[in-house]
């Protein structure tokens, strides 16, 4: 590592992915919150054990009759939000179809969007998601049984793309929620909305995959379940059941390339839309608990760096100070095993289940610092910002060195283009050769180097001290990057 005094070139972040919300048909929207009368939630949660046998029926239309008259059509009306004219209308209009707004028309003119929803609770609760209501001017709601109603918007929670609409109906048909922490990969499924506008229509597949996390690029909440039941825009907030008819998720969004069903669709789990609901019945908005940690994804790599005889876990890069955390002792390094007497496999889990605990509960949170299990008792506190855990994950380390890495001094043009806080020292690297191992590990320009194998580093020459001695096995790196620091252990190869 060498230092170096020029000035880092401007960085530019790119950002590609083929993601696609499937729930309106045009855009989100959202309405001012009014939570009506104080009437009652009056879900129904069954967890009982699914039954799992595997001799499959010909048919599942006694699930399917049971099931479809509480999925219900939601109609949101907004203000137009931009113009669209010519060839590119019409190739809008040929994939959503004819329901798709006419955005030749004015911008001043009304536009609306068509997604689903699910009643939950007799009395007229309907679950949906957040992006389908989102800036709403007007929600209708159109049962089965031919009424179309206006609905009000009791709450809505951006953070799990769950939203919470209340009609003037009594004796609906309401479904009953299960346990979707017991759901399992290979549980066959069906998705039940409103896609394209076409009427209802049910899909069947399976669960693909759970604990989905940053599907949606930011800093949600998010533990989708994954399926390959079609879903297409139209479905977001429809129902996603077992096969004894009880809701497991609230479809969300598909992963697609074209816009349509590509085999991956993303579900809100029930267990979190009853977290939600629950939250904004009592509340008025979603209380989240806040711990007062930036953590990581803990890996092979970096279990070896910090003596940790595992390979999954959240691993703690940075303290909040005087933050819960903080005052409970836990301290960077620090690998997060359980919480809550539950475990933790990673940094997005860890991030939720701290979310969903309710400010002033004392959490249990099992450790390992260094090879060694301890137990401590954090006060949760409420979260006022949008992150509990800033959750950062780097790239896995591969084979390498520090070799190849440039670094200068953090001087005060660099720490104002790059948005680093005045509390932070360090060296920021100007150069990396991409084929380095530093590289491969996750190292990157405009990365500002604070610790070194442990050591403070505060300027280049320091990072260059630090890495000078004979490399043994890996080097352990803590960076500060996008507003949050995490650590990158290096492998350095043996002699």
């Amino acid at each position: 590592m060498n230092p170096k005094k020029a000035i880092l070139p401007p960085l530019a972040a790119l950002a590609a992915a083929a993601f696609l919300a499937g729930g309106t048909l045009a855009f989100s929207a959202s309405g001012p919150s009014d939570n009506g009368s104080k009437a009652s939630l009056d879900l129904k949660v069954d967890n009982s054990p699914l039954n799992r046998d595997v001799k499959l029926g010909n048919s599942f239309a006694p699930i399917v009759k049971s099931v479809t008259p509480s999925v219900v059509k939601v109609f949101v009306t907004t203000a137009a939000q931009r113009q669209l004219s010519g060839a590119d209308a019409e190739q809008f209009r040929r994939f959503f179809g004819p329901m798709f707004p006419d955005f030749d028309q004015q911008q001043s003119q009304n536009q609306h969007a068509l997604g689903s929803g699910v009643v939950v609770s007799p009395n007229g609760y309907i679950l949906t998601n957040n992006h389908v209501i989102e800036n709403a001017k007007d929600i209708q709601v159109a049962l089965n049984d031919g009424r179309s109603l206006n609905a009000k918007l009791v709450g809505t929670d951006p953070q799990t793309d769950v939203a919470l609409l209340k009609i003037d109906a009594t004796n609906l048909p309401a479904l009953t929620l299960a346990d979707s922490d017991a759901v399992e990969i290979g549980d066959v499924v069906l998705a039940i909305g409103n896609p394209f506008g076409i009427g209802q229509t049910v899909t069947e597949g399976i669960v693909s995959a759970k604990d989905r996390t940053n599907i949606s690029g930011g800093d949600q909440d998010e533990d989708f379940i994954q399926t390959d039941a079609a879903i297409n825009p139209g479905n977001s907030g429809g129902a996603l059941v077992d096969t004894q008819g009880r809701l497991v998720g609230i479809n969300a969004s598909i992963l697609s390339r074209t816009g349509g069903n590509q085999g991956i669709g993303f579900a809100v789990p029930s267990n979190l839309c009853h977290w939600v609901t629950d939250s904004l019945m009592k509340n008025g908005k979603v209380t989240r608990g806040f711990l007062g940690v930036v953590i990581q994804n803990l890996t092979p790599d970096l279990a070896k760096a910090f003596k940790v005889n595992r390979s999954v876990g959240a691993l703690i890069s940075e303290v909040t100070p005087n933050g819960p955390a903080d005052t409970a002792g836990l301290k960077n390094g620090d690998v997060v095993l359980q919480y809550d007497n539950k475990p933790i496999e990673s940094a997005s889990q860890l991030k939720l289940r701290v979310a969903e605990t309710s400010p002033g509960v004392n959490v249990p949170v099992q450790i390992d610092r260094s090879g060694e299990n301890k137990m401590v008792n954090v006060m949760v506190k409420e979260r006022s910002g949008t992150s509990v855990a800033a959750n950062q994950t780097p790239k896995p380390a591969e084979d390498g060195s520090l070799n190849g890495v440039t670094v200068q001094d953090l001087s005060q043009e660099l720490r104002a283009e790059l948005k680093v806080p005045g509390n932070v020292q360090g060296a920021v690297i100007e150069e990396i050769d991409p084929s380095s191992p530093s590289y491969e590990a996750g190292l990157r320009v405009g990365d500002v180097i604070i610790e070194i194998n442990h050591r403070t580093v505060k300027n280049a020459q320091e990072a260059v001290d630090a890495t000078s001695a004979k490399p043994n096995g890996e080097t352990l790196v803590k960076v500060y990057r996008n507003g949050g620091s995490q650590y990158v252990a290096v492998h350095e190869g043996s002699e």
